[in-house]
């Protein structure tokens, strides 16, 4: 088969917030700005809820991604958002075929269960 594959970017988002999500302690992601928070009231999230994902201009072909998650009481926080980082840069790279440059996880929250994210 030849052609061009063209992942874009909200497919991008999508791949990087289902990664996080299989990371053990992370609960949900949280919505990031009014519009994603609006459409969680409303009951409907995406799975690039939470996820930023912006072509770096210093580096082509690469991208920065800004993750916003709740994590478990009582995980290793530093160790969640490490494992964050490499789980969503091994995503990119082998299921989309992008690299990033930058991973920023934000921990915007601490829940004590899975139906408080």
């Amino acid at each position: 088969m030849q052609g061009k594959i063209q992942v874009e970017d909200a497919a991008l988002a999508a791949i990087l917030g289902l990664a996080a999500h299989e990371v053990p302690g992370v609960v949900g992601m949280s919505p990031v700005g009014l519009k994603e928070g609006l459409s969680r009231i409303l009951g409907k999230r995406e799975a690039k809820e939470g996820v930023v994902v912006k072509p770096d201009p210093e580096k082509p072909g690469a991208y920065t991604a800004d993750l916003y998650v709740v994590v478990a009481f009582g995980v290793n926080i530093p160790a969640v958002v490490e494992s964050i980082g490499e789980r969503v840069a091994w995503a990119a790279r082998e299921l989309a075929g992008k690299e990033l440059s930058r991973v920023k996880v934000h921990v915007t929250g601490v829940s004590r269960g899975e139906g408080e994210a």
